[in-house]
């Protein structure tokens, strides 16, 4: 009789943590000529000046941009985007060999992207067949397949429902009946104490904190390259500053390398699932 596998979900914000910057900067934004600076900062204002959640008004923009060019906004187009994307070092390998070493050990892992990013970008890059789902924001198209209306907005704290989505292994974003109704522990797809969230800052806090709350294990990640300017911390400070205040359990570069600091400490904490797996079985 084949031994049942433990599973365990790494769930992961995508801007920062597994790519540098923000999705649309690094083939979407050039495409168009528009400087990100520019923007991000005509982002805030329409934010600002509509009382609008921020994610809604990067997405309404994106479209008002691409229009104003007469540039394709098609699903196609925004998955082409997503080929230019460049990850993190380490990023493009990382998935096989942590699910090796995870099988070895009796586990299986799935990975998920809750970001507040276009999910049709991230689904263009060359890691998107590991991911499990891929919560992100994302547009309505029309029966030409062209982007026509926001249809998903995540935003920094409504990531948290994506956790218990993926703890009652709930695979969409529409179904608030089954997110809402009482599900006893037991039952449960894949247990909080199971679950990693890999994020890069202050927008995870909440996923981060909600993770730490339930059981699970919240990483920090950061840009090492990037260091502090007059009036702005670091990424690494950032993410010192999530352990200080007990938001997170760790931090590390984002280098996802076989034998980083990140791939060790993703290792260790399924060494220690698969441990405490192991110890249920002596209790009586």
């Amino acid at each position: 009789m084949s031994k049942k596998l433990i599973k365990v979900a790494i769930a992961y914000d995508f801007d920062g943590t597994l790519a540098p910057g923000n999705m649309q900067e690094h083939a979407f934004l050039p495409s168009l000529g528009i400087d990100p600076k520019s923007f991000w900062s005509k982002t805030k204002r329409k934010a600002k000046d509509n009382d609008m959640d921020e994610i809604l008004a990067y997405m309404q923009l994106t479209l008002e941009e691409a229009r104003t060019k007469n540039f394709p906004i098609r699903r196609s187009d925004f998955m082409q985007y997503g080929k230019g994307i460049e990850f993190f070092e380490g990023v493009e390998t990382y998935f096989g060999r942590i699910n090796l070493y995870a099988k070895e050990k009796g586990v299986i892992i799935e990975h998920y992207i809750i970001s507040s990013g276009l999910r049709e970008f991230v689904k263009g890059t060359k890691i998107a067949k590991y991911f499990k789902n891929i919560f992100a924001s994302g547009f309505e198209y029309d029966a030409s397949g062209v982007a026509v209306w926001p249809a998903l907005a995540i935003n920094y704290t409504n990531k948290t429902q994506y956790l218990f989505r993926i703890n009652k292994g709930i695979n969409n974003s529409y179904d608030n009946y089954e997110i809402n109704k009482f599900m006893p522990e037991k039952e449960r797809y894949i247990p909080f104490e199971q679950m990693i969230y890999i994020g890069d800052g202050e927008t995870d806090v909440p996923a981060m904190k909600m993770i730490k709350y339930q059981g699970g294990k919240a990483i920090a990640v950061y840009n090492p390259k990037i260091r502090a300017k007059k009036n702005k911390k670091s990424p690494k400070q950032i993410c010192e500053d999530l352990i200080s205040q007990n938001r997170a359990d760790y931090i590390a570069p984002a280098n996802y390398s076989d034998g980083s600091e990140l791939d060790k400490m993703i290792k260790l904490i399924i060494d220690k699932i698969h441990l405490e797996n192991e110890l249920k079985k002596y209790i009586k």
